[in-house]
């Protein structure tokens, strides 16, 4: 099967090295670093503007499609040209040609499920995003599975949880505060991209929460990164305390006030194997570099 990435980045990287030699993997980047990246793993490097028709039609045709381009952490105005239009024009762009693509996977996020006060949510939760950014995700979501339908592609969802792994642990966040009360739905990167395939290998489900088996108070595991790492344990604070500080920022105030515990259930029962399981597993590589 050749596969291919579009927006090959954090979790693309991975999902490409895991994908070899198994299949054929075409990684596409829009600049000259992120291509000498992605021949970093041995695939095919593409540079291109995925949200660019014309720059797409230099990738080669891929019996599947794997949508992770990022936004860069901007504004919505900016996801809705990646998220929305870059996804309906790849998959137009593909999905006219006389060899289409069979699936497509869209990475989502779970900030679509909005806030459920710390009660669970999992595939069959109703979606209400707080914010126009997550609306965008929401959106780009029915663009995965109804304009990909209209070609014949057979468009899914992974819905990842806060991802972390190499150089995005955050140590110095959690063990030197304040730490805000809270849940904390985790991912490691490797798993991202283990989910994804076996979305394309072993599961013809439209939609999996991609999320670990222990969702965490940030308190209790701030305390224990804190206590493996050896240092003191820092210091904590509770939402009102953070809501009350004037400088906090909309778009922070509205995280805070969103909170949710995420069941990997469905993923579980149908026999996905977690590489980390928990926090405890995902974070020992950095402790361990941290006390050296």
């Amino acid at each position: 099967m050749r596969v291919c990435i579009l927006g090959c980045g954090y979790v693309g990287l991975e999902l490409a090295r895991q994908l070899q030699p198994d299949h054929e993997v075409v990684g596409v980047r829009r600049s000259a670093d992120g291509t000498e990246a992605v021949e970093g793993t041995g695939a095919t490097a593409v540079r291109a503007d995925v949200t660019d028709a014309g720059d797409l039609a230099a990738v080669p045709d891929a019996d599947a499609l794997v949508f992770a381009a990022s936004s860069g952490g901007r504004g919505a105005e900016a996801a809705r040209e990646v998220y929305v239009d870059g996804l309906r024009t790849a998959i137009e762009t593909f999905g006219a040609r006389d060899d289409a693509p069979d699936q497509l996977v869209y990475t989502s996020s779970t900030g679509v499920y909005g806030d459920h006060d710390g009660g669970w949510v999992d595939e069959t939760t109703p979606l209400d995003p707080t914010t126009e950014k997550t609306r965008v995700l929401a959106e780009a979501e029915r663009v995965a599975r109804e304009v990909a339908a209209e070609y014949g592609i057979d468009g899914r969802v992974a819905r990842f949880a806060g991802l972390y792994g190499p150089d995005r642990y955050r140590l110095e966040r959690y063990i030197e505060g304040p730490v805000t009360a809270g849940y904390l739905n985790m991912l490691h990167r490797d798993d991202a991209a283990g989910v994804v395939r076996f979305m394309l290998e072993d599961s013809d489900e439209d939609l999996l929460l991609a999320v670990d088996d222990e969702p965490v108070d940030k308190h209790a595991f701030a305390d224990w990164l804190a206590d493996e790492c050896g240092v003191d344990r820092p210091p904590k604070r509770s939402k009102d305390e953070r809501l009350d500080d004037p400088g906090l920022s909309a778009a922070a105030r509205r995280r805070i006030l969103t909170s949710k515990r995420c069941s990997n259930d469905r993923l579980r029962d149908l026999g996905y194997e977690f590489r980390f399981p928990t926090f405890r597993e995902g974070y020992r590589a950095a402790i361990e570099a941290y006390r050296d």
